[in-house]
């Protein structure tokens, strides 16, 4: 490989995601991804793995942020200036929508798993 070809390791990302509609993506990307592991867990433990993959790949496609979830890829990112990256300044509201879409994940869990019980006719006590 030719060595103007290589790109340095690391770069500040100059990919702007910025905006509203880019933060409530996240935080919908990160709601679901915890519905997903929680809902899975509860059910398939086994299945947890992939059907956390297939969010992912779900996600990328459905939200307006494409998807990064989770605070450290958001970090990861910043450090890479390719079509995947995310400027440093707009880590902040990404991270605040990731924390605040984990949060609102967790507590929706009871109320989902009531749901999901009742639509396959369990009776189960809720551990909250």
């Amino acid at each position: 490989m030719s060595a103007e070809n290589d790109l340095p390791t690391l770069q500040l990302s100059v990919k702007a995601r910025t905006g509203l509609g880019k933060a409530l993506g996240e935080f919908i990307a990160t709601f679901g991804l915890i519905l997903t592991i929680l809902g899975t867990g509860r059910f398939r433990r086994e299945w947890v793995a992939p059907a956390v993959a297939l969010y992912i790949v779900a996600a990328y496609w459905f939200t307006s942020s494409t998807s990064f979830a989770n605070p450290a890829i958001t970090v990861a990112r910043s450090l890479t200036n390719t079509f995947a990256g995310i400027a440093p300044q707009d880590v902040p509201l990404f991270v605040l929508a990731q924390l605040l879409g984990g949060l609102r994940g967790t507590a929706g869990e009871g109320p989902l798993q009531f749901a999901l019980m009742s639509a396959m006719g369990r009776k189960r006590t809720l551990a909250m």
